[in-house]
């Protein structure tokens, strides 16, 4: 079932979103560099999608939305943390649970601080690093440096799609990561390198909703023993989960088990809410 995209306009530019019939809680799905809400079919489609009012929008500068209207403002982790807490503002939603993949999930972290209403927070293939621990967080990777290019050949397209989503592929990855705007890339990497976000390594250690964390074990781009040994003050059942035969999009690659811990956590959130 394809999800009808919708459009609101706010200060970073147009944002286009995806949104289930579900009545539950609000459930905000950001995903990665260079890739769209559309990442998120499997659980928009499926019995979380039914209970939850889960809303996966495309970020700035991806998939359906437009380039930033101020690029500078908006493409580093904090300009799109306050894109996502502008836009649920926008859609009148007060509290919602936030699930964030790569760099959604470093906009998840950022946006603890300005969204009061973030119940709890998921992150997948996520290193919460301060910047001198990136080269502890990441692992050197031959499709890594990619994520920061500016300019994509049609070989750079097909490596950073396969690279991040893994299988099954499907074409419409390609199509999302050629659509980016290379600005996007550029931006948000020299705004990281140069720091002007939060320390995410103190964020977790500090006062936080409850925070999950899920890892394919064949991280291509992540050091998942790393993750799973950052100091959390509130993570979820005690430790850092992880997933045999995954890589970086569990969600993706494995919906089949992903779903379960996922609808476990969200239940347990919202028990708690």
């Amino acid at each position: 079932m394809t999800i009808p995209t919708s459009t609101i306009q706010t200060s970073h530019g147009d944002i286009a979103y995806r949104e289930t019939s579900g009545t539950g809680t609000a459930v905000l799905l950001i995903h990665g560099n260079s890739s769209s809400g559309a990442v998120f079919r499997n659980q928009m489609n499926g019995p979380l999608g039914e209970r939850y009012r889960i809303i996966a929008p495309d970020l700035p500068g991806h998939g359906a939305s437009s380039d930033a209207i101020d690029p500078k403002r908006s493409y580093s982790m904090e300009g799109y943390a306050d894109a996502m807490t502008e836009f649920l503002g926008l859609l009148g939603i007060e509290k919602a649970i936030v699930f964030g993949w790569s760099l959604g999930g470093h906009i998840g972290l950022e946006m603890i601080d300005r969204y009061p209403g973030l119940l709890g927070l998921m992150i997948t293939g996520t290193p919460p690093v301060s910047a001198a621990e990136v080269g502890l967080g990441f692992k050197p990777s031959e499709h890594m440096g990619l994520a920061g290019k500016q300019d994509f050949s049609d070989a750079d397209v097909e490596a950073y799609a396969r690279s991040t989503c893994g299988e099954p592929f499907e074409s419409f990855l390609l199509d999302t990561v050629a659509r980016t705007d290379g600005r996007a890339r550029r931006l948000m990497f020299e705004s990281f390198a140069a720091g002007t976000g939060r320390d995410q390594s103190a964020i977790v250690g500090g006062p936080t909703p409850p925070i999950a964390v899920l890892n394919g074990l064949d991280e291509p781009f992540v050091n998942t023993e790393f993750v799973a040994n950052v100091t959390y003050s509130n993570l979820w059942e005690g430790k850092a989960h992880e997933l045999d035969n995954s890589g970086h999009a569990p969600f993706w690659d494995a919906p089949d088990r992903f779903d379960p811990i996922f609808a476990r956590f969200l239940e347990s959130v919202d028990d708690r809410a």
